[in-house]
């Protein structure tokens, strides 16, 4: 994967839905429009590199990154996704019932069929019949990759520290 001290900028990471949503502090020209390369805050770039690390056809919860980092919380982890998630695998991190992104879910939806990422079908009864993420068997434990800031290190324990899986 590399890059994991990369330095990014806003410019490379908007929301999925394109728009560039990124704080403005201390800039002028409004509160929409960032600083030319404004750096992210270091919260959320911790955030995209786990992202970047949850391989093809897995997914792992907002919570499930807050664990894994030992800080913040699910709502903090969808902050970052939403303001800067774009150039990274957004479509991985998720919501823990398994529904797929309101307003990106046919992007999503493709993202996932083209990885196998597991899904289950929706009933014929459902509304708008969108299938929903397996968890069970899409959520990663994160025990084949590496903690951002390792150093590339082989392993490592997932959310919560545990060997075991994290289901």
């Amino acid at each position: 994967m590399g890059g994991m001290s990369q330095h990014r900028t806003s410019q490379h990471r908007t929301p999925p839905g394109g728009a560039d949503r990124v704080r403005a502090s201390g800039a002028s020209g409004g509160a929409d429009r960032p600083p030319a390369l404004a750096e992210l805050p270091h919260y959320a770039e911790r955030v995209l590199d786990v992202a970047e690390l949850i391989p093809p056809g897995r997914v792992m919860t907002y919570g499930d990154v807050a664990e894994w980092l030992g800080d913040g919380g699910p709502r903090q982890v969808g902050r970052a996704m939403a303001l800067y998630g774009s150039a990274v695998p957004w479509w991985r991190v998720v919501r823990s019932d398994g529904k797929l992104l309101p307003g990106h879910e046919q992007r999503a939806l493709g993202h996932y069929r083209e990885e196998g990422t597991p899904l289950r079908e929706a009933p014929a009864a459902a509304d708008g019949h969108l299938p929903r993420l397996d968890m069970r068997r899409a959520r990663w434990d994160g025990r084949d990759g590496t903690r951002p800031g390792d150093g590339g290190g082989s392993g490592g324990a997932g959310p919560g520290g545990s060997e075991e899986p994290h289901i």
